[in-house]
């Protein structure tokens, strides 16, 4: 079967049951990406420890969100 027949099946699907298949491609597209967060992990915690060591200043929220609003 070819992805233009089974799309087609698929439309005569009762609604419950498209919306089932949707939800299960969906799902299946958004895999987590072990090597992604294992790299996010790293950099959090490398900006933890800058901070902490205080190489790395911060900002109250409110001054973040001003600087934006106004750029």
């Amino acid at each position: 079967m070819n992805r233009k027949q089974l799309f087609d099946q698929a439309l005569n699907l009762p609604l419950a049951d498209k919306a089932a298949l949707v939800e299960q491609l969906l799902s299946s597209l958004d895999q987590p990406d072990r090597h992604i967060d294992e790299l996010l992990v790293i950099e959090a915690e490398r900006r933890i420890d800058a901070y902490d060591n205080g190489e790395l200043r911060s900002s109250p929220a409110e001054q973040v969100f001003s600087r934006l609003k106004s750029n």
